[in-house]
């Protein structure tokens, strides 16, 4: 069965056996799977990538089967899925396992597609496709965040945003994640702030610095503070997001308590951590302690409170980001 990517708000995904994601726009993809899919449900998400699933496709067929006996409700994602994923979906329709919706995530397909053809002659099945982004429906998904986040900024600066998000949705939400942080440093967004924003160097974003001190991968750090001259607006805004993210880190370690898994641990997080960020919070999950972590927040609230007073935020943040 055939759904229009502008019609998920209406439909019950719980309905389909199977759901089938298709095409080119991973973040429009990824926002469906958070927020029409995801949302809400409380039982078990497994995630496999394709290859994962062909190597031991019977022995996750048994799984899936073994938990239905018992009610388990279950949500399974495929990740970088293609056409060989068609013998494992009809052995599951076969099979007719109870309370499992499996969510398949692919990249462009054909017409001539066996398993896209599959799900959109089958009414137990949604088909899904997501065409790349124009600048006209980014802007409304723009728009929209701006207005939740009651962000002060004029029309003609979110225009520059869109832009340069460059047709692709997943790397405008990650500019406006940008956005919101510097937002509770200033009253009012500029054009001349997002150039800031979105150009702390050729390669590296603020995000990827913060998550890679995190991380601990103190090679990387010291690469991207070498190839950038950071003034006072991008100390703070280091600092906010450092904080954002630390404050991330210790819920995820609350919830290592109940979940052993560290698979479970990034995948039940909400909201949704993009895929990929997910190694490095793997990564940033394994290096603290909970004890460390509610220390950091702890320094980098006080290092807030002495940037206040003191006009060389950049100088401090860097000897903090230098150091563990």
């Amino acid at each position: 069965m055939i759904i229009k990517s502008f019609e998920v708000n209406k439909v019950k995904f719980s309905n389909f056996k199977s759901v089938l994601l298709y095409g080119l726009n991973k973040g429009f993809k990824e926002e469906v799977i958070k927020s029409n899919i995801l949302n809400d449900f409380s039982g078990e998400i497994l995630r496999y990538e394709e290859s994962e699933v062909l190597e031991n496709k019977d022995t996750i067929l048994e799984g899936l089967l073994s938990g239905s006996l018992f009610r388990e409700t279950k949500i399974m994602i495929i990740s970088r899925s293609s056409n060989k994923i068609l013998n494992f979906i009809e052995d599951f329709l076969k099979r007719d396992v109870s309370g499992v919706i499996i969510i398949i995530n692919s990249d462009n397909l054909e017409k001539k597609s066996k398993l896209r053809a599959l799900f959109e002659k089958d009414k137990k099945l949604a088909c899904i496709p997501f065409y790349e982004d124009n600048n006209q429906s980014l802007n409304i998904f723009a728009i929209k965040f701006i207005k939740e986040k009651n962000i002060k900024i004029s029309q003609e600066t979110i225009n520059l945003i869109v832009e340069r998000a460059r047709g692709d949705r997943g790397n405008l939400n990650n500019e406006l994640q940008k956005l919101e942080a510097l937002s509770l440093t200033r009253k009012k967004i500029t054009q001349e702030d997002i150039f800031n924003l979105t150009n702390l160097a050729e390669d590296y974003g603020i995000f990827e610095l913060v998550d890679n001190y995190l991380a601990k991968n103190k090679v990387k750090v010291s690469k991207i503070l070498n190839e950038n001259n950071f003034v006072n607006d991008d100390g703070i805004l280091i600092l906010r997001t450092l904080l954002n993210r630390s404050k991330r880190l210790l819920k995820l370690k609350n919830i290592q308590k109940e979940k052993n898994n560290i698979d479970e641990v990034v995948s039940s997080y909400k909201p949704l951590i993009f895929w990929k960020e997910r190694d490095l919070v793997k990564q940033q999950i394994n290096n603290w302690s909970e004890k460390e972590i509610r220390e950091k927040i702890y320094q980098i609230s006080n290092l807030e409170i002495l940037i206040k007073k003191n006009t060389s935020s950049a100088n401090l943040v860097s000897d903090l980001i230098s150091n563990y």
